[in-house]
């Protein structure tokens, strides 16, 4: 009778690179590979201590000098839209949503290059080829969900107009990566996929919606400040956002614990010894 004995998830650094974030910072990432029977289950567990998904590695900043970075999510039982929120759903009302399998398709393809060559043209996925953006689609071990959002174009037919490559998590959903159509900028769509996730999570009966990161201190992550019942993992734990003038981006030589002493405390589902 053969055994196969179950393999602990090991931890590696990147190399620093150009934070895409805070400008004139070098980030830093902890990681661990994402595969095999207890992929899900490593996804879940992780995903509670700030880690996040790109295709087959979790990971977590783990910069030299810089703890900005804060994994957010929402309360959902506790979320009330704002009034601007409100109005970004009744302006996206005619919208309709469809839930499928992670498939990648040309016309997502076509408005991920609106959406970046507008907002991120020179962020780290600029040059990102169709083959690229099926792979971040397609590859998952994990359960994992592409919604599409689709409204009534310029014609009155049918136009994809935003995207969201959606984790299912044993605690909430998690919003791995979404993106829209940037000549709607008064429609707040980014906005109204998150609500729709939150709507999605009410109805589902899961507690959270996992936001990636917020960073105090940086123009493209502080809307997620305007989430109600925001949390942040901070300090080895969940907490409130609070008031978000209150977290600094500051950068400190103690900011960051040795890689060492950051890899002995994650909890692992199966209580496996951890290899760094």
């Amino acid at each position: 009778m053969r055994h196969t004995l179950p393999i602990a998830p090991q931890f590696y650094v990147t190399a620093p690179q150009p934070c895409p974030y805070l400008e004139g910072r070098m980030e830093r990432k902890l990681f661990t590979a994402l595969q095999g029977d207890a992929a899900e289950k490593l996804n879940d567990s992780l995903s509670k201590q700030g880690f996040r998904r790109s295709q087959n590695v979790l990971y977590r900043p783990s910069c030299a000098e810089c703890s900005a970075c804060l994994s957010a999510r929402v309360r959902v039982a506790d979320f009330t839209p704002s009034k601007s929120q409100r109005r970004t759903l009744r302006r996206n009302a005619e919208l309709t949503r469809d839930a499928t399998s992670p498939w990648a398709t040309e016309a997502q393809y076509a408005l991920f290059r609106d959406y970046l060559d507008s907002r991120h043209a020179n962020g780290g996925m600029a040059d990102m080829d169709i083959f690229e953006f099926a792979a971040m689609i397609e590859e998952t071990p994990v359960r994992s969900r592409v919604i599409e959002y689709t409204g009534p174009g310029p014609d009155g037919a049918p136009e994809l107009a935003a995207v969201c490559l959606t984790d299912v998590l044993d605690d909430g959903l998690s919003m791995v990566y979404s993106f829209y159509d940037p000549a709607a900028a008064r429609a707040s769509l980014g906005t109204y996929v998150i609500l729709d996730h939150i709507r999605i999570a009410q109805e589902a009966g899961l507690p959270y919606v996992y936001l990636g990161y917020w960073v105090p201190g940086s123009p493209k992550m502080g809307y997620k400040a305007g989430f109600s019942a925001l949390e942040i993992y901070k300090d080895g734990d969940w907490q409130d956002l609070g008031d978000p003038r209150d977290h600094s981006a500051a950068t400190h030589p103690l900011s960051t614990d040795p890689i060492a002493e950051q890899v002995s405390r994650i909890s692992l589902p199966d209580s496996h010894p951890i290899k760094g």
